[in-house]
């Protein structure tokens, strides 16, 4: 059966554990205290099984299954740093399991050909990976389910820390035979005359659209999806334009129709590539390389899997 907690989970629960109060373990482990509560429950939910119960004026308290797991989480973390000095004696190079989120959009770009050069690069590193949004992998964050997030600086909250890699202004996506592919730019308000295939994603959605409403304008959305090859199928055959920051180093549709992107007219704030993780989270060897590994194979203009701007 495939492991469905982390260890990071279990170091919240002991932590509970031992002082009885969430409050003070969030202050040993240096984690927020929603941090703390939401691993808690993930595991009750996995395991099954209520782990604490509330005592008045004395904090929490293991009930007796919780009991029986928190020796067991205890025992499994100790043989847990005992592999870390193991492999520390085997090899210089940093090792051992790292959970990575991406958003949605990004992954097929960007996060294959990061995935392969790191592994190259640190061959004793197992790495695992999630695809989602933006709202499910700052939640991922929270829960200790990853590690770290390949994402953009979209509505990040304050426990969430961000180091920036690339900068992805947006562009004018249409279809390859439309009048607009001959002009160098196009403006919001030529926008305006034509509907809109809008990404509709948590997040990016509002994005797209603050960028018209910021100056009083409204798009007139023709089309919804959240699926990016099927945006792009829909614009390369006519159904209006797209709003992006992702250039693609092809020119077609999934289908094969051709597309064109176009420069926007105008100063827009541009979405910033980076990598998020949670703010008070100690930063593992494994994790630190891996950030180091991004800012190497991450620039504006030379993203992998992307196309250079303009």
């Amino acid at each position: 059966m495939p492991l469905r907690y982390t260890l990071r989970q279990l170091e919240y629960f002991v932590a509970v554990g031992e002082v009885g109060s969430i409050a003070k373990a969030s202050e040993r482990v240096a984690v927020s205290s929603p941090s703390i509560s939401a691993a808690i429950s993930a595991l009750e939910a996995e395991f099954g099984v209520q782990l604490f119960v509330r005592q008045h004026a004395q904090g929490l308290s293991l009930t007796p299954g919780g009991r029986r797991v928190f020796k067991e989480a205890k025992r499994i973390l100790e043989q847990g740093r005992a592999l870390y000095d193991v492999t520390g004696d085997i090899s210089s190079k940093a090792g051992g399991p790292l959970a990575v989120g991406c958003f949605i959009t990004l992954a097929p770009f960007i996060l294959p050909s990061l995935r392969k050069s790191f592994e190259s690069s640190y061959p004793e590193a197992r790495v695992t990976q999630t695809v989602t949004d933006q709202a499910r992998l700052l939640d991922m964050l929270r829960r200790a389910e990853i590690d770290v997030a390949i994402t953009y600086d979209m509505e990040l909250p304050q426990d969430i820390a961000f180091t920036p890699l690339a900068a992805l202004p947006p562009y004018v996506l249409i279809a390859a035979d439309h009048p607009w592919a001959r002009r160098g730019q196009v403006s919001l308000e030529d926008l305006l005359e034509v509907p809109m295939v809008l990404l509709d994603l948590p997040i990016s959605r509002e994005y797209f659209l603050t960028m018209f409403h910021a100056h009083g304008f409204r798009p007139l959305i023709g089309e919804r999806t959240s699926d990016l090859p099927v945006l792009r199928s829909l614009v390369a055959n006519g159904y209006g334009y797209a709003v992006l920051n992702i250039r693609s180093r092809t020119d077609a549709a999934p289908d094969g129709t051709p597309l064109t992107m176009v420069d926007l007219e105008g100063d827009f704030t541009p979405l910033r590539l980076g990598l998020a993780r949670m703010r008070s989270e100690r930063t593992t060897r494994i994790t630190q390389a891996f950030e180091d590994h991004c800012r190497e194979r991450v620039r504006d203009n030379t993203i992998p899997g992307m196309a250079a701007e303009g």
